[in-house]
């Protein structure tokens, strides 16, 4: 068991849950579980056992041996402990490392279950046109906050993913959602935990291709890794990315004004030298992507049939049918 801010968890019951995931269907595990949302990478359930329930969990069946997987608890626990230094608010949130019938390693990201409606990716179809803007406006504050301290020295930069699927607005009422310049935000993607320290990584970012086929991950490794990685860095690159996950969130109205948004709110912080953003780079910027990920969809789906069908074997990641795009 890591570090806890007030969540309780049975191991037990985690372990169980564990010896009996079916990863095709978890509804249908020995311990059921209930899909709270897909990422590009992991998926975030609800086990359906008390005192579970309530609470949100993300499984990362990605580690080889007990050592890797307690380099990870490490770097992930300062992690979150630099976003919060930093002034980036948490929702409340433990985490779990066990092994499991296999004596494989697997972690357990475990946070507070909040209010869908209150997810920015979420929140942006309920909020009229101009809060929603707000928001953006929020999250760029937000990603300021830690931008501000990598400029202040060179030692430790923090990389964080700034899409609105990644911040929930603090007190949202769906029956009369609003968004104001004070809603606090809360950042809840922890999971890859992203900062160099003297310009050296301490995610191992091979971790990154483990849920990766195997025949694809030499090919991601050499034209897409690096890139993937160094993009959450770089303030202008998350900004555009933000802005160009409104076409898969279908907000594709927002962009404009989103762009225009950014701008002003970056031209008015100077020294945080973010370039102004065009629609035009946003446009690229998200076909790109999109390949990219539907691609890796498409070819983790493949990987999953040869494994199960042909070799008879498990396979340990949770899959989403399709994402919309």
């Amino acid at each position: 068991m890591g570090e806890t801010t007030g969540l309780q968890i049975d191991l037990e019951v985690l372990r169980e849950f564990e010896r009996g995931l079916d990863p095709q269907h978890p509804e249908r595990s020995k311990v059921p579980a209930r899909i709270l949302g897909y990422g590009e990478i992991s998926t975030v359930f609800e086990i359906q056992a008390e005192p579970m329930r309530g609470l949100a969990c993300k499984r990362l069946p990605i580690f080889r041996t007990v050592e890797e997987m307690v380099r990870y608890e490490a770097v992930y626990e300062e992690y979150t402990r630099l976003l919060q230094e930093v002034g980036i608010a948490l929702p409340p949130h433990t985490h779990a490392a066990l092994l499991n019938d296999a004596g494989q390693p697997v972690f357990y990201i475990i946070q507070q279950e909040l209010p869908h409606a209150s997810l920015g990716h979420r929140a942006i179809h309920l909020l009229p046109r101009e809060q929603a803007l707000t928001f953006a406006r929020r999250v760029f504050e937000e990603l300021g906050k830690v931008w501000r301290f990598n400029r202040r020295q060179r030692h430790l930069q923090i990389g964080l993913d700034g899409q609105a699927s990644n911040w929930s607005l603090v007190g949202l009422d769906p029956q009369c959602p609003t968004c104001g310049a004070e809603t606090p935000l809360l950042y809840v993607d922890t999971s890859t935990p992203l900062f160099r320290r003297d310009g050296v990584e301490q995610l191992d970012p091979e971790l990154f291709l483990r849920s990766a086929p195997s025949f694809l991950a030499w090919l991601l490794r050499l034209f897409f890794l690096k890139d993937v990685v160094d993009r959450y860095y770089d303030l202008h690159r998350v900004a555009v990315d933000l802005i160009a996950n409104m076409y898969k969130e279908q907000r594709p109205d927002l962009i404009p004004d989103l762009i225009a948004a950014a701008n002003d709110h970056f031209a008015g912080e100077p020294e945080l030298a973010v370039g102004p953003i065009t629609a035009q780079e946003v446009r690229a910027y998200y076909r790109e992507d999109a390949m990219i990920w539907r691609l890796y969809l498409a070819m983790r789906k493949v990987d999953r049939a040869i494994r199960i069908r042909l070799l008879r074997g498990r396979y340990p990641y949770i899959l989403p049918e399709q994402v919309r795009r």
